[in-house]
């Protein structure tokens, strides 16, 4: 297959001349690509949805075509899209919903701002996923109330998770009072009780998936149900927090995540036996200093870390955890919320510390050289990407620290070619910093000869505009479709190298 095309869809320098040239052959995939183009004038919109109802499909959601570019008759999935924009006409939607595949009548149940007869028609439909479809989606309160008294608790499920349900419904959907019994479930509808679906199912066409079992009371389904609810935003706290000692793991998981609940269910999941779970409270920001100082108290590593990730963590429990927990490279939230005067006061804490103070790259410049210069290289690895350290400090840090630090100081943006071609000439290569330098927009043409050598850097550097001309050319005829593709992405290719390449 000749991925060069595909290679010149996404060059941003293609003239307009030859993607016309492009569309008039391109198959599903080139289309596709083509599509994600930002400069399609609107006939080369409309010649490109004509090739591929699924590129049209795609360019409907990015807003680029229009209802008078549409047959809803002819592109259904086309008029789909645009009816989920909002863009759509009624008249779609009423087509849509006589339509004689259910996948259609499903996806039109999940748009909104449909016609009122439409939404009732999809409330009766004789296809069961049309109907869980309209419970999940509707924005209309009363109709999801409506949907939650449905006699198919797979309905019910559907309604658990929409954000329009009333909160008395989802307090009546956790609770069961109010609401008539559920009397069929997927499980039921096809299987004879009590049943239990094998998780190794053998059957390639069984749609039931693993553990749904109803013995009568659809408790698959139901459990399912449950979850959503949990989930939901809009369901009543007070009631949710009922579920705190339940014995199902995923809904406990799923209580933990939920804003609002009172400090002592907080508290309560605080102490829960499943990691899982007290991952989940660790991570939410509606757990006070109290609980969070009880979590990270705890023996679990991956529990502590995501404690780390907390938004107001108390900058005496985070310099603790750096001292005891692998916590990453990123920049964790409570350090980008730190202020300059507790940023210096960190700076001067152990090198783990340190290093979570150079992980932000908007420090004051003072604050930042100094860590520049620091003895240990965890924190060197830290701030060598950081915008604007000299090349005087970058070198030092080279110098000091040698191939430990060479990736992230590749990854200054401020690097300059001299330097990343001498990264680039390390003898053995390092090879995240040649995957570095193959994307720096500072990288000479010596740098990114030497980064064609590295599997995973080569197509980085094949792309890139300073490849000299000689080596371009010669991807392009080479034997690597894959090198050949990205030295077609590069905007440094000629003009008269495109036209020789499109047929």
């Amino acid at each position: 297959m000749n991925r060069v095309p595909h290679g010149l869809a996404a060059n941003p320098s293609l003239p307009a001349s030859l993607v016309d040239r492009l569309i008039a052959l391109a198959d599903e995939d080139l289309a596709s690509e083509l599509a994600e183009r930002g400069d399609l004038r609107h006939d080369q919109v409309v010649a490109l949805a004509a090739r591929d109802e699924h590129t049209a499909r795609s360019l409907a959601f990015a807003g680029l075509l229009t209802a008078a570019d549409v047959d809803p008759v002819a592109r259904p999935l086309t008029a789909l899209a645009l009816l989920d924009t909002g863009a759509g006409r009624p008249e779609w939607a009423r087509l849509l919903a006589r339509h004689p595949v259910v996948r259609h009548r499903e996806e039109l149940a999940s748009c909104a701002g449909l016609p009122d007869d439409v939404i009732e028609a999809l409330a009766v439909d004789p296809a069961l996923d049309v109907v869980h479809e309209l419970a999940a989606f509707t924005p209309e309160p009363a109709m999801a109330a409506r949907l939650a008294r449905h006699p198919h608790a797979q309905v019910r499920r559907g309604v658990a998770v929409n954000e329009a349900t009333p909160p008395a419904v989802l307090a009546a959907l956790l609770t069961g009072e109010g609401l008539p019994a559920a009397t069929a479930c997927l499980v039921c509808d096809s299987k004879p009780i009590p049943y239990e679906h094998d998780p190794n199912c053998p059957d390639p066409d069984c749609t039931l998936f693993g553990g749904a079992a109803c013995d009568g009371s659809h408790q698959s389904t139901v459990h399912d149900t449950l979850h959503g609810v949990l989930g939901n935003p809009a369901t009543p706290p007070d009631v949710a927090a009922r579920f705190v000692d339940h014995p199902s793991l995923l809904l406990r998981w799923s209580l933990a995540e939920r804003p609002g609940l009172p400090p002592e269910v907080y508290a309560r999941l605080a102490r829960d036996p499943a990691p899982g779970v007290r991952a989940a409270v660790a991570g939410n920001p509606a757990v006070g200093d109290e609980t969070l100082r009880t979590i990270a108290a705890g023996p679990d590593p991956a529990v502590r870390r995501a404690l780390a990730h907390h938004p107001a963590l108390p900058l005496d429990v985070l310099t603790t955890l750096a001292e005891t927990t692998r916590l990453g490279s990123a920049t964790l939230p409570r350090i980008a919320a730190a202020s300059t005067d507790e940023l210096r006061e960190l700076a001067a804490g152990r090198p783990s510390v340190r290093a979570l103070v150079a992980a932000r790259h908007d420090l004051p410049p003072d604050l930042r050289d100094a860590l520049a210069a620091d003895p240990d290289a965890k924190v060197l690895r830290a701030v060598a990407p950081h915008p604007g350290l000299t090349e005087e400090l970058l070198r030092a840090m080279v110098a000091t620290h040698g191939a430990g630090v060479h990736a992230r100081v590749a990854a200054n943006p401020g690097a300059p070619g001299a330097l990343l071609e001498e990264l680039a000439r390390q003898e053995p290569p390092v090879r995240r910093a040649l995957r570095e330098i193959a994307g720096h927009p500072n990288a000479t043409a010596g740098a990114l000869a030497r980064c064609l050598g590295d599997p995973r850097a080569a197509e980085i550097a094949a792309a890139h505009p300073a490849l000299s001309p000689s080596l371009l050319a010669s991807l392009l005829t080479g034997p690597d479709e894959g090198l050949a593709e990205a030295a077609a992405r590069n905007p440094a290719l000629p003009r008269e190298v495109m036209e020789r390449l499109v047929p």
